[in-house]
């Protein structure tokens, strides 16, 4: 909390009355606006220090995620090579594995490698889905249901129309009079 700050104001060491005051009786414009005035200079004063402590902990934290973050995408490097060496190493013994059995080196080649091709077909598909889901399309449906981020070209083929067209209302039939028959 600041201080509050004495001197500014050469009038503020005065009572104002107070002295001649009774203990029920309100105390003077004068003394009621000084201190409204120290109040607000406090609130004032409270407030710049709580942005400025804000900032300081946004600021922080900032540099606290950019330093993780380069540092998981190094070990995420470190990770990806070492598995591609495990994995290659992996299907060589695989393959050992295959030859031991009888298998023709071509054979054996070949199983490993339809084994990888449907991994990465597997995983391509869910990156495809993740990607799909990370798109924000409901987000941006609600903003252009609103009027904003509005996209007229049209070109967004997963957009789906959220209120279809109502059919339209069946042809009124006049009234046919009994005992003759339409013609």
């Amino acid at each position: 909390m600041t201080e509050r700050v004495t001197g500014e104001d050469p009038r503020e060491d005065e009572p104002a009355g107070s002295a001649d005051r009774a203990p029920g009786e309100t105390p003077h414009l004068d003394e009621s606006i000084r201190r409204i005035r120290a109040a607000a200079k406090e609130t004032a004063s409270s407030g710049l220090d709580s942005g400025r402590a804000l900032r300081k902990l946004i600021s922080a934290d900032f540099a606290l995620a950019r330093s993780a973050l380069g540092r998981a995408l190094a070990w995420a490097a470190v990770s990806v090579v070492f598995g591609a060496s495990a994995w290659l190493l992996a299907m060589g013994a695989a393959i050992a594995l295959l030859q031991s059995f009888g298998l023709s080196w071509l054979v054996s080649i070949s199983i490993t490698m339809l084994v990888s091709l449907v991994v990465t077909g597997l995983a391509a598909w869910r990156v495809s889905v993740f990607f799909d889901h990370a798109g924000m399309h409901a987000t941006r449906r609600q903003l252009t249901r609103l009027g904003l981020f509005s996209e007229a070209s049209g070109e967004d083929e997963d957009e789906e129309t959220l209120d279809p067209p109502l059919p339209p209302p069946p042809a009124a039939t006049p009234p046919v009079p009994s005992g003759s028959a339409p013609r």
